[in-house]
Parts: C-alpha cells; structure tokens; sequence
C-alpha cells in the first residue's frame, strides 16, 4: 500500500446534524407496520392467563369459522418442524434454556403463547383469538425467584431447583472481611423492568414457494443475526433467507435476537397462501416481550481504617424467567467480574446464579450486567458513612490514576485507555461540590433535605466475539463521484446513518452531502453484528476505515498517472486529487470515477477498473473500555417522599467523539432509563404470578417534567480502537440508578436511612424518613 494517509477530519469531531432526521421527523420512516405486502395475514396470539398451568384442551373450531380467519395454529402444528435453535451471538455450544414456539404441556406465564390466530386483518385475528377455547388445570406457580429454588416446583425438566446455570471465581479466606477494621456487607435488591421501546416488537414474513427463499422485514438491531437464527430454525439455506431492517423505533436490547413469536411467524410463513404480519400491542409488550434487571446480591467490602479497599465480593442471584433470551448465564457472570469497578481492589470473588420463574422471560437491557455498579457504588457510600468520610473522598482515594495503568482487576479483566479519576474530579468541578455541600448545611437548617450521588463506572464495549467478532463495509463511488457506503446495521436510534457517513466522508476527503448509507439489508449489505453491546461506533469506523484504505490506494494511482507525480504526493480532499504543495493541480473524483468505469484502458497498469471495495475489521483487543462519573443532586420531601432532581452532570469518556450530539443523545437516552429504573418503574407480579404492570398506566415511565437539564463534560482519551473511538450506548442507563439512589441516601442521612432496594417510589422514601419510631419527620 502507498503512503496516501487519510485526509484531515472535517466532520469527525463535529455536531453534524443527523442525516436520518429529514425523514423520521417528517414522518416518513419505514417502519414494520408501514410494510405492506400483496395478500398479508395477520396474525395474533391466545396467550395463557394463567402463571403456571398444564394444557388439558384447545378448541379452535369456533374461531376457525370467523370468516377471514385462515388458520389456527397450536405447539403441535409449528413446534415439531424447529430443526436448530441457537444464537449466534452465544454459539452452538454455549448451554442454553428451553424456548419452544408455542406452549404445549404446559404454560409458563401470563402472556405465555398458546395459539397463534392467522386472518385477513389484525381486528379480525383479536376476535377469534377470543373464541379459542382452552381448558388449564392450574399448576402452583413459582411467581418469586428468591424462593425458586426451595419451592419444591419444577419449571422445566432437567433443571433441578429451577437453577438455569451457575458460575463462580474461587472464594476468598473468610478472614479477609472478618479481620478487616471495617467491612460493610449488605444484601441489596433491584426491581425487574422493561426496555419500553417506542416501537414494539414486530415483523413480516413472506415465503416464495418458486424459489424456496423466506423475505421477512424485522424490527431488529441485527438483521444478520435474524436471517442466521431464521435458516437455522428453518433449515434453509443462510442464502434463501433475506432480512430488511428499516427503520426500527428503538431496541435496548430487546431485539437484538429472534424471541418465541418471530419463531411463530418464521415457522407458519410456509403454510398459510399470503405474507404473514404480527405488531405487538403495548399490552403484549409489557406482558411478554421480555425484562430485565430483576436480582438482587449479598455485595461486601473490606476497608482500612483510612477508607482504603482490601476486598470486595458479590454473590449474585438473578430471575431470568420462564424462557430467558438468550443464555443468562454469561450475562450475569459480567456483574461479578466487573464488581470491582474502576478502583483500586486487591483482592474480589464473585458468584452468580441464574433461576427460573414463573413470569416473563429475563432479555438484554442497556448494560444488562448493571448491578455491579448499583451494588458497589450503594456500598461505597454505607461505606463513607460508616467511616465518618465524605463519599467523595473515599472514591478520590481509591479511584484508579492513569499512571496505574494498565491495570488488570483482581477478576481478570485488564483496562486501559481508562479515566476514572478524571472524570470523577471534572463532575465535581462542574457541580462545585464543596459550594454544594455548603448549600445543603444551609437547607437542612431550614428543613429542606438536599442530597448528592455519585457512581463512576467502566463499561466494556466493542466485544469481539461470536457475531460481534468482525464487521464490514462497502463502498462504491458511482461515476458521477457520488458516495454509496453499505454496512450490516441500520436505523435503530442510534444514529449509525450519520456516524458511517461522517466517517466515509473524512475517509475519502468529499462533501458529506455526496455521501449515502444503504443499511439493514442482508440482501446487499456485508455480514455484521448491528447494534449491540456498545459495539457500533468502534467497529463500523474499523470496517470504513479497512475499505476506504484501498479505495483511497486506487485514487491515488489513478490521479497520480493522470497528474504525473508520484502515488505519496496526492492528497484527497474536496472532492479532488490534487499534488501536496501544488493545489491548483488536480482531478476531481468524478472525473477519476468516470474514467475507472467506462476509460478502463487509461488507467495505470495493475489498477482494475471500477471505484468499488469491501473490507472486513477485526479490532486487536477484544474489549475497548469506556468510562464515566455520574453525579445527581436531588431535594426529597420526607412527608410526600417526592424526589426532585436538581442537576444532573455525567463526564464522560469514550475516545474522541465522532459526534457529540449523537453522544450526548446516547447518553440522555440512557440517563432517562436510569432514573426511571431508581425512581419510577417496576415490571411487577402479585403473589400469584399475574402481572400488575401492563399499560402506561401500571408501569409508570419518567417524562421531561422529572428529568432536569443533563450537562455533559467529555474527557477524550483514545482507545487502541480506530480512530481511537470507543462505545457510549450504554453507559447512561448503568450510571444513573445508583447516582440517584445515593442522591437520595445523602438526602435522608439524618434519618440513617440506608438504601438496599430499587424503585425509590414514595412510600418507599417515606417509610425510609420515618426511621424506627415511625413518626414523619416535620
């Protein structure tokens, strides 16, 4: 390869509006639901309503005499014709957890699928589904994971105890927390919640029985990940198999793999005259498209008398369901070997159990290993407390330093490219945290309760792993010099259309209004992972990079044989190729394109005609860490137990920003998630198994009234990544729940309130004010 280098960035680094919002802001996106396809069924599901129940009969006869209604589908109809059922994203050998299509012995949880109603429209399909007898012997379900395993009911065969998996590191001597001068040790619960996209699960599925190939149009952050499970699941061949990802209205997780519907549709698309469409109501979503965050730990950390860490250790325990998507296992093992966070710990063990129950099935959720964090950052502050130090200045003392690093955590994990201390320190600086502090002393003289909370986190992004291992790219530049670039994702929320079109635009030194993004269309579109686990920014500017490199290679031997120089002295920029120190001599990109299309006998030899590549990246390091400090100041009423937010501050590190705005959203979007989960939502069940939360209602969702401005500080230090770019999609909702929850502990310090479990509702912060008497403070 020649010396041609990159031309200088004129639109990394810079707030370039989003180029998917013309048309998502004018209504004009694409979503699953806008697809219409000739002769489309609909489909809706009987779901049990029952939380544990064995199926003694179905009677579909009434339904099927609905005139439109063209099938009724049950477990024995689609459940026999699965031939493979893994994920990618865990391997074929990964262990995992039973996950049929439709319920057959038995029903799991209220919501579990029975039977699947096929008519001409969606109304249609509701009213038979309500005509479809089934007839339950109710089973004792095991509705609390906490007593799963004792309950002496078993969820599924082969699973004694309802344990889905269990992992562990070697335990540490006992000794280490008894003989240490303070150890703080609490068991600390967080509630189950929903990703709560704004868009519901959906998609549409239409069989050519000519050709033997399955179209389906998905709401999904992976179409690659979709077609793999789906010819897998279909035995078909990956070829016949397309997926078209549009536009899709949000994901967190929740649709990053196949669940049990798409499976359902998968399986029926050949055995009904028309394309199938299923579009999840609110209610289903909340019902059974999947939770999260529902566990709890017994965490503990051993200190010196001057608030140095000796140990910390976490045993974990975590509801995963009745059917958890994928294996939960490897997720829940991330909470204990991240525990040790970005400080400085000698010594950690950690354990993880994973057990079933009977209510809807554990999925991914924005950093789906958060507790780590809640668990340690909650302690810390005990900790301060029981030291008689300010919370801040136990974090200052045992934060890693730059100089530190590299740095392998007692669990294994190796950082580097990391910032806590820094970033800790500049969100204190932003808040003036000393001129807080005074103004709290001044508040609780009056009576007022003001609180601040702080949580500095590391967070893994850019995995390279299984499906997420590599990622390509292509990119054609047309005769007329314009810009197509083709990557795997697509329009999920996460602004991958802009970031890829920024990045091409710098790479090949043009305008970006020459530049177009084709995505989400394994027809056309190179293999990759899509969007999920942070993994976006860094591997698609790899894969751009890797492709424009040899793009950039052919300009320059093209433009230097026209111009008469040499390859190393043409630089790109403006559109042209011109010769380093000589700028009124050049050729612009049109005129190199037309000539690779349609002169291919004027170009210098060994060139092949064209303007076209594909380059696949595989990042050196596995894991690409990014970092941050939240920080919340709040005022709580301790008669009424409302929590108002005062200021809201998160500095940030993820490598150079490719775009703060797009940053910044990530990083809103995020935040709003986290505080929801510390202060208002809770996917809940009654004792019973039945779900109380399933409309907007029930599960109640912050709005602007409750979210404070968020102010933004960035520290840049670049990863060894391209571009020294790093992830930044999860990291809001990790950092906001225990920031707010210390928020609210340091409000109600003079009540000794100690905070061990999520949401913080208001008879929850009520009953912390009242302390042991009882009496509302006045």
């Amino acid at each position: 390869m020649n010396g041609l280098k990159p031309a200088a960035a004129r639109y990394a680094g810079t707030r370039v509006a989003r180029v998917e919002d013309p048309r998502l802001l004018t209504g004009h996106g694409t979503y699953v639901d806008d697809v219409v396809r000739p002769g489309m069924l609909h489909v809706c599901f009987v779901r049990s309503p029952l939380a544990r129940a064995r199926i003694v009969s179905v009677d579909a006869a009434e339904a099927l005499a609905v005139e439109g209604v063209h099938a009724v589908f049950l477990a024995g109809d689609l459940n026999p014709d699965v031939r493979e059922q893994w994920y990618t994203l865990i391997g074929r050998d990964v262990p995992d957890t039973p996950r049929p299509p439709l319920a057959g012995g038995e029903v799991e949880f209220v919501g579990d699928p029975v039977a699947m109603v096929v008519a001409d429209d969606r109304y249609i399909a509701e009213d038979a589904a309500e005509l479809v007898l089934v007839e339950y012997e109710p089973l004792p379900p095991v509705a609390d994971y906490t007593a799963a395993r004792e309950s002496g009911e078993l969820i599924h065969d082969g699973y004694p105890a309802n344990v889905a998996g269990e992992m562990a590191s070697a335990p540490l001597d006992a000794a280490v927390f008894d003989e240490a001068p303070l150890a703080v040790r609490r068991t600390i619960h967080q509630q189950a919640c929903s990703q709560v996209p704004i868009e519901t699960r959906g998609l549409v599925a239409e069989w050519s029985a000519p050709a033997g190939e399955l179209t389906i149009w998905a709401a999904t952050q992976s179409p690659h990940e979709v077609r793999l499970f789906c010819s897998r699941l279909l035995g078909l061949p990956e070829q016949r198999v397309r997926v078209v990802m549009r536009d899709t209205g949000g994901g967190f997780g929740q649709k990053v793999v196949p669940q049990r519907e798409d499976m359902c549709v998968m399986l029926a698309a050949r055995k009904v005259p028309g394309p199938l469409k299923w579009i999840e109501d609110r209610r289903e979503n909340l019902m059974s498209a999947g939770m999260s965050r529902h566990e709890h730990a017994d965490a503990r950390i051993a200190f010196d008398t001057d608030g140095t860490i000796l140990a910390a250790a976490i045993d974990h325990v975590q509801d995963v369901g009745a059917y958890p998507v994928p294996w939960p296992v490897g997720t829940s093992a991330a909470v204990g070997m991240f525990f040790p966070g970005p400080y400085r710990v000698p010594k950690a063990a950690w354990s993880t159990t994973s057990v079933f129950s009977n209510t809807v099935g554990r999925t991914a959720y924005r950093g789906p290993w958060q507790f780590e964090s809640v668990a340690r950052e909650l302690l810390l502050d005990a900790a301060a407390r029981r030291l008689g130090m300010d919370p801040a200045e136990l974090r200052r003392k045992n934060l890693l330093r730059r100089d530190e690093l590299p740095y392998t955590n007692p669990n294994g994990m190796p950082y580097s490219d990391i910032t806590p201390l820094e970033t800790f320190e500049q969100a204190l600086k932003m808040l003036d945290y000393e001129a807080f502090r005074h103004e709290q002393e001044q508040a609780r003289a009056e009576g007022r309760h003001l609180g601040v909370g702080t949580c500095t986190y590391v967070e893994p992004t850019t995995a390279a792993m299984a499906l997420h291992a590599t990622e390509g790219a292509t990119i054609r530049i047309e005769p007329s010099g314009k810009v197509n670039v083709y990557v795997s994702g697509g329009s999920s929320g996460n602004s991958i259309e802009t970031t890829v079109v920024q990045l091409t635009a710098d790479a090949l030194g043009v305008d970006i209004a020459d530049v177009s993004t084709i995505q989400g269309d394994t027809a056309i579109t190179p293999f990759g992972g899509g969007a999920a686990g942070s993994r976006s920014g860094s591997m698609t500017a790899g894969a751009i990079a890797e492709t424009a490199s040899v793009l950039r290679e052919r300009i320059a031997a093209i433009a230097a044989h026209r111009l008469e120089a040499a390859p190393d002295d043409i630089e790109l920029a403006g559109g042209h190729a011109r010769v380093r120190g000589v700028p009124e001599v050049g050729i612009s990109l049109a005129e190199i394109a037309a000539a690779s299309y349609f002169q291919p006998e004027t170009l210098p030899p060994g060139v092949p005609a064209g303007l076209e590549a594909s380059g696949r990246y595989r990042p050196e390091s596995p894991l690409i860490w990014a970092n941050a400090t939240h920080l919340c100041t709040c005022e709580v009423d301790v008669t009424t137990g409302r929590v108002r937010l005062l200021r809201y501050i998160v500095s940030e590190d993820c490598g150079p920003m490719i775009n703060p705005n797009v940053v910044e959203g990530q990083i809103a979007g995020g935040v709003v998630q986290g505080i929801g989960g510390a202060l208002y939502e809770h996917l809940a069940y009654d004792p019973e198994g039945n779900p109380v939360a399933t409309t907007f209602m029930d599960y109640l969702l912050p709005t602007a009234a409750e979210i404070p401005d968020i102010e933004y500080g960035h520290i840049e230090t670049p990863s060894p990544g391209p571009g020294g770019y790093k992830g930044v999609g999860e990291g809001g909702a990790i950092g906001a729940p225990p920031a707010v929850a210390n928020a609210v502990a340091d409000a109600l310090s003079p009540f000794g309130a100690e905070i061990t479990r999520l949401p913080l509702t208001p008879e929850t912060v009520v009953a912390l004010a009242r302390g042991a008497d009882g009496a509302v403070p006045r």
